[in-house]
């Protein structure tokens, strides 16, 4: 009525409120027992009180935030209320971004209650309301409660099996931590590499056992508001107890749907990261997804989805801004202490060599990073060649072990010669690394010709510089190729001596004109 009175609005508006406020305030302060939703009523007042607040002067904030801890911490669970927010907060969107930036953001664990109980039927809108989650407070924690969708859900399932339906109580006691401390350790963690010391203690669970809402693991997995710190479950005997409980049990429908759900939210919130989060944060992220690459929910289908999106996104991350590798540089080179740890990490390994000699340890004025990271990779390359000759203890996995050292191998070779490449007072000694892969007869073939072919190249510097040098070289010196103006320019001195000197036709089915732009 109000939206369609033409005259004299402001007057109904007036008379109007004061009925909607008190409505609004009975409605909140109901008993936590009581049998009817109060969900879809309390929005719609609240619908009223954003569309006609400023005609009042009703500052609508409070009224939002009480719906989120006194109605929607109750009935996240209540499909057809996890639905009508959604659509609230998607239909009001740029109201809520301009007028209460931090409303979504403090409140996005309760969301991902919601999305977690309702599952993928609610999927689409809630990829909507996603990117409105992200803040400069919420950007760590949130993306390790995406990590850890699946737990939520297995938590939730286990108060469910605990105490009966998810709707009709809070089941999250929100605990005051000491945070400056657990801030400055997590800052710290995140650009030295650092690691936070475990304050968990040893409260063990087991899944047949009552839930124990006082576990601090479990409160900060089932907490309706965020409170900045990222916890490290992982670490955790409850987690571990829990976990194990869940992976030996048939899955249920909802955690089927979260384990498909989580790397397309983790998709989403990397494509966001990417475009508009400066690389303040993104330098706090990148070592926080390291800690995670190897740590994450068994399941072997999840794990392989989540850690492709994570290794893409680190990629792209050191694309966008290659100076992150020089801030880094510490975290970077814990990592590749750990390739032997297992087979999630050598992985990690592979690419953060990629990108040290993609980018030229981040450009070719970092030249002490270079020199560093350089030490760490000789280190690397000397430590696989010397196991490489050991016998493998066992029959099914020496094989797989060796393969996956050469691989890594091929990785670590390639990043010397071009970090090299890309920084010439490192010439002489990747020229003595090379050599000693070259002699190191009893190495994987793979491993020696890629050495001596790199070998062969570094005799040709022109040719060396534009087949190994970094992708974000400034200039055009000899051997950079413009690919833009090939065209009309004439591609000579092509280092045919890496074909191994094949005979008969190309064993490839590309030309030079596929690399060429047509425009």
């Amino acid at each position: 009525m109000c939206r369609e009175a033409k005259e004299a609005r402001d007057e109904m508006v007036a008379r109007a409120f004061p009925v909607m406020s008190k409505l609004f305030q009975r409605c909140a302060a109901a008993p936590t027992q009581a049998v009817a939703s109060t969900g879809m009523l309390l929005l719609t007042i609240l619908q009223f009180f954003l569309d006609f607040g400023e005609a009042v002067l009703h500052d609508a904030d409070g009224s939002l935030k009480t719906f989120f801890r006194s109605c929607l911490s109750r009935e996240f669970a209540d499909p057809i209320v996890a639905e009508r927010t959604l659509e609230f907060i998607i239909a009001n969107k740029t109201k809520i971004l301009s007028s209460f930036p931090t409303l979504i953001p403090q409140f996005y664990p309760l969301l991902l209650k919601l999305i977690a109980s309702n599952g993928e039927r609610l999927e689409k809108k809630f990829l909507e309301v996603l990117p409105l989650m992200m803040s400069a407070g919420s950007f760590l924690p949130l993306f390790l409660s995406l990590m850890d969708l699946p737990m939520l859900v297995v938590a939730l399932e286990k108060v469910e099996r605990s105490s009966g339906t998810l709707i009709g109580s809070s089941i999250a006691t929100i605990q005051k931590s000491a945070a400056p401390e657990m801030l400055l350790a997590l800052m710290d963690e995140a650009y030295t590499g650092s690691a936070i010391e475990d304050s968990s203690g040893n409260s063990g669970s087991d899944d047949s056992s009552p839930l124990d809402l006082a576990d601090p693991m479990f409160l900060d997995l089932l907490k309706d508001e965020n409170d900045g710190i990222a916890a490290k479950h992982w670490i955790s005997p409850t987690i571990s107890s829990t976990l194990q409980a869940a992976v030996n049990s048939t899955q249920s429908d909802r955690l089927k749907q979260s384990l498909e759900m989580a790397p397309r939210f983790l998709s989403l919130f990397f494509t966001t990261a990417l475009r508009d989060v400066n690389d303040s944060l993104l330098c706090a992220l990148i070592p926080v997804v390291m800690s995670r690459y190897a740590a994450m929910f068994p399941d072997k289908v999840f794990s392989f989805k989540v850690r492709k999106r994570l290794s893409d996104f680190i990629l792209a991350a050191f694309q966008r801004s290659p100076d992150i590798i020089a801030i880094l540089k510490k975290p970077i080179t814990d990592r590749l202490g750990e390739a032997h740890d297992n087979p999630a990490k050598a992985k990690l390994a592979l690419h953060l060599c990629w990108a040290i000699g993609e980018h030229g340890a981040g450009g070719i004025d970092r030249k002490d990073v270079a020199r560093e990271l350089f030490e760490n990779l000789e280190l690397l390359l000397y430590e696989n060649l010397a196991t490489s000759q050991e016998p493998g203890f066992d029959s099914m996995g020496a094989s797989s072990r060796k393969s996956s050292q050469a691989r890594l191998l091929c990785f670590v070779v390639t990043a010397i010669a071009k970090l090299a490449t890309c920084h010439s007072e490192l010439l002489p000694r990747a020229r003595v690394s090379l050599a000693k892969v070259a002699r190191t007869r009893t190495s994987d073939r793979r491993v020696w010709q890629r050495a001596c072919d790199y070998l062969g190249l570094m005799n040709e510097p022109a040719i060396c510089l534009s087949v190994l040098g970094p992708s974000t070289a400034q200039g055009n010196g000899p051997g950079i190729v413009d690919w833009s103006e090939g065209g009309t320019k004439m591609v000579a001195h092509v280092p045919f001596y890496l074909l191994a000197e094949q005979k008969g036709p190309p064993f490839h089915d590309f030309s030079f004109a596929d690399l060429l732009p047509t425009e």
